[in-house]
C-alpha cells in the first residue's frame, strides 16, 4: 500500500509522529509537506494529497491540521475523493467499511498521538464491506 501524506503548521508535529509510526508498518509512504512550523495554507497540502490519491499515484492519503475540518472540505472537493474527519476509532471503522474512504483527516490540536496512532492503524486495516448496499452509495458519492 502507498500512502501520502500532508499538513499544515498546525498539523506538523503530529504528522511527524504520524509518519515515524507508519515507517513502522509495511507501507510506502510519501511526505508532501509542510516540513516546519511556519505559518502555512493548509488548501494546498489538501489539494496534492487528495490529487495524488485521485490520480492513483497513492492508495490512500492522510491529511492533519489544527482540527481537521478545512483539509476535509478541500480535499473532498477533489473528484473521486472520499476524506473523512476522524476523531475516534469507531468512526475510523465505519467510515472504511460504509464509505471507502481513501482519505483520512485529523486535527492535531483535537487529539494526541496515541489516539492518531490507533486512528491509523484501524483505518488502514479495515476494508470496504462492499456490501451492495454500500457500494451503491458510494457510486452516489461519485455522481
Amino acid at each position: 500500500m502507498k500512502i501520502v501524506i500532508g499538513s499544515d503548521h498546525a498539523g506538523y508535529e503530529l504528522k511527524t509522529k504520524i509518519l515515524t509510526y507508519l515507517n513502522t508498518l509495511n507501507v510506502e509512504v510519501s511526505d508532501l509537506g509542510t516540513n516546519s512550523l511556519t505559518s502555512c495554507d493548509y488548501n494546498d497540502f489538501a489539494v496534492e494529497v487528495a490529487t495524488a490519491v485521485s490520480q492513483g499515484k497513492a492508495d490512500r492519503g492522510i491529511l492533519i491540521c489544527g482540527t481537521g475540518i478545512g483539509m476535509s472540505i478541500q480535499a473532498n472537493k477533489v473528484s473521486g475523493v472520499r476524506a473523512a474527519l476522524v476523531h475516534d476509532l469507531f468512526s475510523a471503522k465505519a467510515t472504511r467499511l460504509h464509505n471507502n474512504s481513501n482519505v483520512l483527516t485529523m486535527g492535531g490540536r483535537i487529539i494526541g498521538e496515541d489516539l492518531a496512532k490507533e486512528i491509523v492503524h484501524v483505518w488502514l486495516h479495515t476494508e470496504f464491506s462492499n456490501e451492495e448496499r454500500h457500494q451503491r452509495r458510494v457510486n452516489k458519492l461519485e455522481k
